[in-house]
């Protein structure tokens, strides 16, 4: 999180304004573009809710002011120029005023941002009991019954593999990653526990493929 303003150069514009790329904390689709002055920016930082300054508008504008769509913020990073920022949230609602998730529609939105949105829904169901909730009654159940149930989707996933058609060993594969995922909760981690050893795998390779 951005903790010096003065690390920014807002100077490169006229206007002092510097873009500020908004991205989904969960799913990293990208959801919109807005501009920020220093004003705006330090309003982010204090209210956890993303401050655009409005150039239609002329003063400083919170995204969801009017529909209560806010984005929740979660991080900020800096470009490389010290001229762009990034800005990680988590939104409350649609994003663009036409009513999708992102203002930017023709974009395909990577498969892989699901996981993470299927991470943070079943967090939200721990968090939020539902008796409806399938979730919330797995994990009621206590770590064993959650890992047996791994356990048996993980079968399951390796008689798809070996005689049924792709389209039930992707379902069957899916279902396991979903339980997977609640037995990550279940143990108080999440999908950003495991990404993190995947990076320190990944940087660990690197490092000795870079030594040799």
């Amino acid at each position: 999180m951005i903790e010096n303003l003065d690390s920014i150069d807002f100077s490169k514009s006229a206007d002092g304004l510097i873009p500020a790329v908004i991205q989904d904390n969960a799913t990293l689709q990208v959801l919109m573009l807005g501009y920020m002055n220093k004003e705006s920016l330090q309003e982010t930082l204090t209210t956890k809710k993303v401050t655009f300054y409005s150039r239609s508008k002329e003063r400083l504008w919170v995204k969801g002011e009017t529909s209560e769509n806010y984005l929740l913020l979660d991080d900020i990073f800096i470009d490389c120029d010290n001229d762009t920022i990034l800005v990680m949230a988590t939104p409350c609602g649609p994003t663009c005023h036409t009513g999708s998730v992102s203002c930017f529609n023709s974009q395909k939105t990577p498969g892989l941002s699901y996981l993470g949105l299927l991470d943070k829904v079943i967090q939200e169901r721990i968090k939020n009991p539902s008796e409806n909730s399938y979730t919330h009654k797995l994990i009621s159940r206590g770590l064993n019954k959650v890992a047996q149930k791994v356990g048996e989707e993980a079968v399951e996933v390796v008689i798809a593999a070996l005689a049924e058609s792709r389209e039930e060993y992707l379902g069957e594969m899916t279902d396991l990653l979903y339980h997977s995922l609640i037995l990550l909760h279940a143990q108080g981690l999440s999908l950003d526990d495991v990404a993190e050893v995947i990076a320190k795998r990944h940087q660990e390779k690197t490092d000795k493929k870079s030594s040799h």
